[in-house]
């Protein structure tokens, strides 16, 4: 049996609140590392917290200025060599089919890390991720490693309503983030992907606090109910607006966004149901893609939803926000807008998807000058096209 079988057979028979712990039985045994640590990148992506700490004691790492953070930004392993040639730490991605989780930090002595190098503990970091996913289906341990504050319930209601912060196959590439992380109300984002097809909603919540979060909650179930029976993004959006209406009669609505990716054609259906909006960077060039605006899910019974057409090219990015981003105003009262966005757009040109929502979202409390009194959220898309983008 190979070391890497042998580790992978005893991840998927351990606990799920006990995968560190066996990692680090395994690894000792068939690798001979020292030490193992698994960092997990909290709500907000900014820190990293370790599972093995009590969550009220447990120390951050920044992401942006620790040799964890580099390993969790590039998403390539870090080393670090303890002076003399005695020890070799090395921070190894864990990441789940382009979503980022966090980080498998490994001690080595010199020698062995010279005999095998990191190949394989690169794959056994990616596999811990595969078994994270699978284990949150039965323990809160990861969860709870990755609150850096309490989530308000409203959040708690959002989070679990998410696919994931990232998602990447060779077509495209996705990123996603919500602030204020802790304290979220009905903002959301949704994806759901086939062989030949992406589907995305992007969905601007109303209201505040937990009336907020059932009315997403609401929205979101409908519209992946229409999704899962066959049907197309403009009846997703009639049957989701005719389960709003039932229940709300017109005094509580949602701004969706509704979008289906043609991966072989690179030609995107669309349904504007409200204020979501969309810029596209082609080359240096950046402009907002506007279509038809329709009238939000829920407003008025049996609103009729017509889906319009655009194409995407390879090398195209793509960059959602919700009202949160676009309508924030500085203290002089002026909004944040195209321009701002487009600037933004050309500033993180070099980040790789799942970096750039975070790379904008940090700048708005700078221009706003105050706390957040609104969700923003920020969905990004690198599109590849069908055989021209990097391998999953």
């Amino acid at each position: 049996m190979t070391n890497f079988l042998a580790v992978e057979r005893a991840l998927r028979a351990a606990a799920p609140y006990a995968l560190l712990d066996t990692a680090r039985v395994v690894l000792a045994e068939h690798y001979g590392t020292v030490s193992v640590d698994l960092l997990m990148a909290d709500y907000s992506t900014t820190v990293l917290r370790s599972v093995d700490t009590p969550a009220s004691s447990a120390p951050t790492l920044p992401v942006h200025s620790t040799p964890q953070g580099r390993a969790f930004g590039s998403q390539q392993p870090v080393e670090q060599r303890a002076p003399h040639g005695g020890e070799v730490t090395v921070h190894l991605p864990v990441t789940v089919r382009g979503d980022r989780l966090g980080i498998l930090t490994v001690v080595l002595p010199a020698d062995r890390h010279a005999a095998q190098g990191i190949g394989e503990l690169a794959d056994v970091a990616g596999l811990l991720g595969h078994e994270l996913v699978v284990a949150e289906r039965d323990t809160d341990h990861y969860l709870v490693a990755r609150r850096a504050a309490r989530l308000t319930l409203a959040a708690e209601m959002q989070w679990e309503l998410l696919p994931g912060r990232a998602f990447a196959r060779p077509e495209y590439a996705l990123g996603a983030q919500l602030e204020p992380a802790y304290a979220i109300h009905g903002d959301n984002f949704d994806w759901s992907a086939t062989a030949d097809t992406l589907s995305l909603a992007i969905t601007n919540g109303m209201g505040e606090g937990i009336e907020a979060s059932l009315l997403t909650s609401l929205a979101v179930n409908a519209l992946r109910n229409a999704r899962r029976a066959g049907i197309g993004i403009a009846d997703q959006a009639a049957l989701a607006d005719q389960a709003l209406w039932a229940r709300y009669r017109g005094a509580a609505h949602v701004a969706t966004l509704l979008l289906s990716f043609d991966l072989a054609r690179g030609v995107v259906q669309v349904v504007d149901a409200g204020s979501p909006r969309l810029w596209r960077q082609r080359g240096k060039s950046v402009e907002r893609v506007e279509f038809d605006e329709q009238l939000p899910l829920g407003m008025f019974e049996e609103t009729p939803y017509m889906a319009e057409e655009f194409e995407v090219l390879p090398g195209d990015r793509l960059l959602f926000a919700s009202d949160g981003v676009y309508a924030t105003h500085s203290p002089e009262g002026d909004a944040y807008g195209d321009r701002a966005l487009a600037r933004a757009l050309a500033a993180t040109a070099l980040l790789p998807a799942a970096d750039v929502p975070g790379a904008v979202l940090r700048e708005l409390p700078d221009y706003r000058g105050h706390d957040a009194d609104d969700d923003a959220l920020v969905v990004c898309l690198d599109w590849f096209g069908r055989g021209d983008g990097p391998a999953a």
